[in-house]
């Protein structure tokens, strides 16, 4: 009975050894991941899509008037409505990362949907069936049917889509990359955020110049394909630094904490609230996202 005993200790034991063997390798791997060595790609995939984003909107009135040959007016309020589709993209891409998708898989498909869009509209600017017929005195031009017009449409949707899933998690999945706990990260994280404006500040400038100065004086389909590799790029320099990234898990939609919090507050608005904060229920695992040192901090304001 003892041999058998003994047997069954030293069992538990080699599981213990392992198991504890196991979160070892796992701290370590967590412990490689993230960090500065993640940023090239995460500059860079922002470079490219800044720069793609910069050089495709800066003229595209200039392209919808003198090319698509539409008034000025009609113009005007296309590229005013897709441009507040692209302000609202981002509630619902940012909702969609920390609902259930995650940043990262948020952040590489708003790319490839803007990637799509770029290079719907480069074929329209290549492919002269997908255009109307030149007119350079612009006077009695054709205007583009509806066919080119919904290949417009569809490009600048697919554009305001992809900025949704992009914008609002950039820089936050970044800011995931380093350990915040650290004091050394502290430093480090200043100058990403430095190097990050910087270099937003310069793609937009080389877009503006470079890119503009080719749709005008080289064509537009170079002036539309060179945004469209440059995002092509982006979603390769993002992708391949996936092993690299630390990739939290999404902590639920906020509108559904935020109808919880209204519905308990409606419920309990007539609960006497004891004297002692201590007595009030804690929950670590729950509010550790909105808490200091794992207990939410209670005030006697707003009640």
């Amino acid at each position: 009975m003892e041999l058998g005993n003994n047997s069954e200790t030293h069992h538990d034991m080699s599981k213990i050894q392992q198991t504890e063997e196991k979160k070892e390798q796992n701290g370590r791997r967590k412990k490689k991941l993230g960090g500065i060595k993640t940023m090239p790609f995460i500059l860079a995939n922002e470079i490219c899509d800044r720069f793609a984003s910069s050089g495709f909107h800066a003229n595209m009135i200039t392209y919808l008037t003198q090319v698509l040959n539409l008034p000025l007016v009609q113009a005007s309020n296309t590229l005013t409505n897709f441009g507040g589709t692209s302000s609202f993209t981002p509630l619902i891409g940012a909702l969609i990362a920390d609902s259930f998708a995650g940043r990262f898989w948020t952040i590489t498909a708003g790319t490839i949907i803007y990637c799509l869009g770029l290079l719907c509209i480069t074929l329209s600017a290549i492919l002269p069936s997908l255009r109307p017929p030149p007119c350079p005195t612009q006077e009695n031009c054709t205007e583009a049917s509806t066919l080119q017009l919904w290949i417009l449409y569809i490009s600048l949707l697919l554009t305001s889509l992809g900025s949704g899933g992009i914008r609002p998690c950039v820089v936050t999945f970044a800011a995931d990359q380093f350990d915040t706990k650290k004091s050394s990260i502290s430093s480090l994280k200043w100058n990403f955020f430095n190097w990050y404006y910087f270099c937003m500040g310069m793609a937009t400038l080389t877009a503006l110049t470079v890119v503009v100065y080719i749709q005008d004086n080289v064509g537009w389909n170079w002036g539309f394909g060179i945004p469209a590799i440059a995002m092509g790029l982006s979603v390769l320099a993002f992708v391949f630094g996936s092993p690299l990234y630390v990739k939290l898990e999404p902590g639920g939609s906020p509108l559904t904490r935020l109808a919880q919090v209204i519905v308990a507050a409606v419920k309990k608005r007539k609960a006497v609230v004891p004297e002692d904060p201590k007595l009030l229920y804690q929950n670590r695992e729950l509010d550790i996202a909105i808490s200091v040192h794992g207990t939410l901090l209670h005030t006697d304001q707003f009640k």
